[in-house]
């Protein structure tokens, strides 16, 4: 993935070091960077929390933030990204939360993903509502959002 190989390439340049934090893309953030050879120069870890106690237990989320916000929210998302950066070796950490499908809700909608990226100077979230395009498509386009988050993230430090 072309992508990718940007992002281990920038973080090498710029001595950066990678964690992840995914609940619905399940860890494919994380493969898509590590299917790359040489990526542990500049990949410390992924967490996949798909269960709310997960992201309690892995990553610190607090358990008022979910009962207030739900797991898809972008406190949530800010919350892992935060944790994941906090208990691993990376200087930069991208979060995914969301609902892939099928289901959802009026206030949650299918196709929801909340993304967070953090470094040591803060974590900015966004939400993107890529629709009811299907498990698979909502999936995929989260974690090549994530990617582009990382790679936007690595060219502005």
């Amino acid at each position: 993935m072309i992508l990718a190989n940007e992002i281990l390439q920038f973080a090498l340049s710029k001595h950066a070091v990678i964690a992840t934090a995914e609940s619905c893309t399940g860890g494919m953030v994380a493969a898509a960077l590590t299917d790359i050879a040489g990526s542990s120069a500049v990949f410390d870890r992924g967490f996949v929390t798909y269960s709310n106690q997960a992201k309690i237990d892995m990553l610190g989320v607090s358990a008022m933030t979910l009962a207030a916000f739900g797991a898809v929210s972008e406190q949530t998302a800010a919350e892992m990204a935060t944790g994941a950066l906090r208990k691993s070796g990376a200087t930069l950490a991208v979060s995914t939360t969301g609902i892939a499908g099928p289901g959802g809700s009026d206030f949650k909608p299918e196709g929801r993903v909340c993304f967070g990226i953090a470094t040591a100077e803060g974590c900015r979230t966004e939400t993107i509502e890529f629709g009811a395009l299907g498990r698979d498509a909502v999936r995929q386009g989260a974690r090549d959002h994530a990617l582009r988050l990382l790679l936007s993230a690595l060219s502005i430090s």
